[in-house]
């Protein structure tokens, strides 16, 4: 074990975390012990679990913060284009996705249905559709209304197809974006009062061969 460094409650938590996403990155999430977790730390098992209950609560913690690291990095900007905003938002969360593949697998598929877990990943959902929603050209309320179901719907089905990706890649980064990202403008066009990417499938292209 190495040494115990001396920190502030403060410091170490985030220390804890830190390891622990690492752990739970590089491990499927029954694999990751938390006597190994305080091994790396450098820490006691008992002030491991001074901070962390239990595996499930530091596994909840990290998955928060990377909840809110990815919600702080995705920042759309109205002056992009509504495709440059998708593909930014999209590009970000693939990139963490397949760093932290075990950590992703675990959320969605192992804690499946548990409320904690369930509580971040919503959260999460709806500030990504407020996000949206903020940018796009809305004429009324009703739009409003009709195209907040429909980013809730998509947002879901991306959750969906990118854990079953991550299972078993059957495409290629880029293209399971640009499928992402075409579902969502596909879904939109008739909802929006002008057609904002008339040329999307040939833009998806260009990138691919670029």
């Amino acid at each position: 074990m190495p040494p115990r460094q001396r920190l502030s409650p403060a410091d170490r938590r985030a220390q804890l975390l830190a390891v622990g996403a690492r752990m739970f990155a590089a491990r499927p999430y029954e694999d990751v012990l938390m006597d190994d977790i305080a091994q790396q730390a450098g820490v006691s098992r008992a002030l491991l679990y001074r901070h962390f209950p239990s595996k499930h609560a530091l596994f909840a913690a990290v998955y928060q913060q990377a909840a809110d690291r990815l919600l702080a990095e995705t920042k759309l900007d109205p002056t992009d284009s509504l495709v440059g905003q998708l593909v930014q938002g999209m590009d970000i969360h693939l990139d963490y996705f397949v760093a932290n593949r075990h950590a992703v697998l675990a959320a969605n598929r192992v804690l499946a249905g548990d409320p904690v877990i369930q509580t971040i990943m919503t959260g999460e959902l709806d500030a990504l559709r407020a996000r949206l929603l903020a940018v796009l050209p809305l004429a009324d309320e009703s739009a409003r209304r009709t195209v907040s179901a429909v980013l809730k719907s998509w947002l879901v089905f991306v959750q969906i197809l990118v854990v079953d990706w991550l299972t078993e890649q059957t495409c290629s980064r880029t293209e399971l974006r640009d499928i992402c990202v075409g579902a969502v403008l596909g879904a939109l066009r008739p909802l929006l009062p002008a057609d904002l990417v008339p040329n999307w499938p040939q833009l998806a292209a260009g990138r691919a061969g670029a």
